[in-house]
Order: C-alpha cells, then structure tokens, then sequence
C-alpha cells in the first residue's frame, strides 16, 4: 500500500479522476472492438472466409487493453505500483502484439470499397506514415516515454491531472502498437526497413526496457514506496521478457521465411553453372 504522504498525493486524486477516465479510455477500445467485427461480416459476404484466428487475437487483445482501462485492475493500481504496471503490460505490450497479428489494415483494405481503400493505402504510402513507422522513431516514442514517466514526476502529475492520465494511456497503447508493426509485418507495410536493422533496434529497445525496470526497482517513481517499486520492476522485468520472447519469435521466423528462398535461389544458381560450363559468361 502507499504510504500516507503518498496516500493523499496519489491515491485520493486518482480515486476523483478514475471514473472518468475509466468510460472515456473505455470507448475507443469498444468502438474499434465492434469495427472489426462487423468488418469480418462484410468481408466474408464479399470474400473468402475471414481467419478465425486473427478473430480470436482481436478479442483477446482487447480484451486486454479494455482490463488495463478500466475494471478491477484499474481500481487496484491507483493504490498499488504493481496493479499499475501489470496494466502497463497488458496495455503497452500484450494488447498491440495480439492486435497487430489481427491484421486490421488488411481486413479493413478487403472490406472498404475500391476508392476507399486506395485513399487508405495511399495515406499508409505517404511520407509521414514512413517516418513515424520507422523502427528508430518507434522506439523513441515507446522506450523513451516510458523513461519519462518513471523517472520524472510525471508518473505522480498524471494521477492528479485526468487529462494527462488519459495522453499517458493513449500514448502508452499507441506507441506499443506502433513498435510492434515496426518490427513485424503483418499487415501491408510500404515503408519496409531490412531485418538487420530491425534487429538492431530491437536489441536496443529491449535493452532499455531492461535497463528501466531496473532503474524502477533501485529509484522508485516519485510517492512509490519502495517495496511496489521493487515488485514492480520485477513484473516489468520477467513480464516484459515473456512478452518480447513472443515478438523475437515472430520476428526471426519472418526473417527465416524471408531468407530461406534467397538460399534456394543461391542453389540453384550454383548448381546450374556447375552442370554448364565451368567458366561462367
């Protein structure tokens, strides 16, 4: 529990916020959850079958987002640091890895009408969805927000301020889905970068989520006692590991996947200039 210099700095100024912050973080996330279920009927009146898959890592991320916004969870973590950073985890990292392997901007291209879509596509060709998808930058918004947060007193404002509790839970959201589609391509991506570099800043990215967690566990965030500080580094250690295990998975498969038909190419190439002539022209 927080202490009770904490108790009136934190817990009583969230307890006035939290309410509101919960419906109004909870409607965008309900919104975008009936979307894409009405966008699966559509497309399956009009093409072949939707994968139930990606259906079911829709729900299940929201649902995830949507327990981090708002519910029990959001209760406890106005009073305990870990409650806060398992929604952090929930919110931040698991919700934009099962969403992003929903493939949205695909479903959303197959159901839209042709003008529709290729307006849509020519917004994700454009030059600013290039620079805000690049790794560096992605990394820049999702590692480095979170060292704002923690290691300044932002973390304490924010539960004094609803409206910068509500920018914190959007950017933290928004910044994970945005790392995640920088690293993995499920959906369509015109601005695609090289798997070396893509793996270099993903070491980078879980380096310094490593590195935060334990400067969490050694300074606590401002009106945190140390103990849920301690815990909660811990949580955002081991968790974010296990989550990131996830994506590093995915990301060296698509690199296996990618790779593996340059090697056959390379064979064959190979093999065929051995059966010909033994001077290649």
């Amino acid at each position: 529990m927080l202490p009770m210099h904490a108790d009136h700095s934190i817990t009583q100024a969230s307890q006035g916020i939290g309410s509101v912050s919960q419906i109004l973080l909870t409607i965008p996330f309900t919104v975008i959850f009936v979307l894409y279920l009405l966008a699966v009927v559509v497309s399956n009146r009009k093409h072949k079958q939707w994968p139930i898959s990606r259906t079911i890592l829709w729900i299940v991320g929201v649902c995830c987002a949507l327990s981090a916004v708002s519910g029990p969870l959001v209760q406890r973590a106005h009073m305990e640091f870990t409650s806060h950073m398992l929604g952090h985890l929930l919110l931040g990292m698991l919700a934009p890895l099962l969403m992003v392997l929903a493939a949205p901007v695909t479903l959303v291209l197959r159901t839209l009408p042709v003008t529709l879509a290729r307006r849509l596509s020519r917004i994700l060709k454009s030059r600013m969805m290039g620079i805000i998808s690049d790794p560096i930058v992605a990394v820049i918004l999702n590692i480095g927000g979170l060292w704002v947060l923690y290691s300044t007193s932002v973390y304490e404002e924010m539960h004094q301020y609803i409206l910068l509790y509500l920018f914190i839970h959007i950017h933290v959201f928004l910044s994970g889905y945005l790392f995640t589609i920088s690293m993995i391509y499920i959906d369509p991506a015109p601005h695609r970068t090289s798997y070396i570099y893509r793996g270099t800043v993903l070491i980078l990215a879980l380096t310094g989520h490593g590195i935060l967690s334990k400067y969490i566990y050694a300074y606590p965030p401002a009106g945190v006692p140390r103990e849920q500080a301690e815990s909660g580094g811990m949580i955002m250690y081991y968790g974010g590991d296990m989550i990131d295990l996830i994506l590093v998975i995915i990301f060296c498969y698509q690199w296996y996947k990618a790779a593996r038909p340059r090697a056959n190419t390379s064979k064959s190439n190979f093999m065929g200039t051995r059966r010909g002539s033994s001077t290649p022209r």
